[in-house]
């Protein structure tokens, strides 16, 4: 029997839709301010957390193996087929922005757009919707 923290998923799978909507948001009226470019920030770093936060919860809850880093969270998961595997590259790049957008953002170009703004939005709706699924699945309602 698996014990997978449903509560703690369903908190962190909530976000999902409104920064799926900033990221919108940000991309349709991007202006290269300050502002936009911290908010730019704080939705990647939202999804990075959001995605592996997930994964992670499913890897302890499902007893999967041991996850060293946060792209094996991600390749764990894709593994499990707990989403699409077209899906597992996008993840992947966005897992890879958490250095610099915490540890070297200092180094981060605040005033341009980053590319990813333009998948991520439907990427992250997949992998919501993908989640849910999958735990229906192994879990039944």
């Amino acid at each position: 029997m698996y014990y997978v923290n449903r509560e703690q998923l369903e908190l962190r799978l909530q976000c999902i839709p409104s920064i799926a909507q900033v990221m919108r948001e940000i991309q349709a009226s991007w202006d290269h301010k300050m502002v936009q470019g911290l908010a730019q920030e704080r939705a990647l770093h939202l999804a990075i957390e959001t995605v592996t936060d997930v994964g992670s919860y499913l890897i302890d809850g499902f007893i999967m193996r041991d996850a060293s880093s946060y792209e094996d969270i991600i390749e764990i998961n894709a593994q499990e087929q707990v989403f699409p595997k077209e899906l597992t590259p996008v993840l992947l790049d966005l897992v890879r922005l958490r250095r610099p957008l915490v540890q070297e953002y200092f180094q981060w170009t605040s005033r341009e757009l980053h590319p990813m703004l333009a998948i991520l939005p439907d990427v992250l709706e997949q992998f919501d919707v993908s989640v849910r699924q999958y735990l229906v699945q192994e879990l039944g309602a």
